[in-house]
């Protein structure tokens, strides 16, 4: 005896089903082709990033902090947050920057002394015309000081 066909009507509800779903997997396939992960030794582990993200500033860009009172010179970026929950969460909630941005390692200085800093994109912008930055680290990793910014020493480019 010959199986019995569904009807007409949970065919059409079946086809709509695999429809759905096949649309879902395009969409998680797509939104994983678009994302890269690396892992960060600050962090501890791997992190999720967009594969392409949009860093307002560059490798030797002089900057300084919208809201706190220091400057540096960026020696490192991340696509996004890639640094510990302990660091993240010790941040007052009011001004917890969005971990889906480029963050920035600077050689920073303040009227303190000088330090690395971990700063967000929004939390930055540009003071090329504020002159060196005065930190110890600046001679390993760059040249003089020159046009605003810092270029990076010969034998550390790729």
């Amino acid at each position: 005896m010959l199986p019995r066909l569904p009807s007409p009507s949970v065919a059409i509800a079946g086809d709509g089903l695999i429809r759905t779903l096949v649309s879902q997997l395009h969409k998680t396939y797509i939104w994983l082709m678009e994302r890269a992960s690396f892992f960060s030794p600050q962090a501890g582990r791997l992190i999720d990033a967009p594969l392409r993200n949009k860093a307002r500033f560059a490798i030797g860009d002089v900057v300084k902090h919208r809201i706190y009172d220091f400057r540096g010179v960026i020696f490192d970026i991340d696509p996004v947050f890639a640094n510990s929950e302990e660091w993240f969460e010790s941040i007052p909630h009011e001004v917890r920057p969005e971990r889906e941005q480029p963050y920035y390692h600077l050689l920073a200085e303040n009227g303190e002394g000088s330090y690395v800093a971990y700063v967000s994109q929004q939390n930055l912008q540009g003071d090329g015309e504020g002159g060196p930055v005065d930190h110890p680290s600046i001679e390993q990793l760059f040249e003089e000081f020159d046009g605003g910014r810092y270029p990076l020493r010969r034998g550390l480019t790729h």
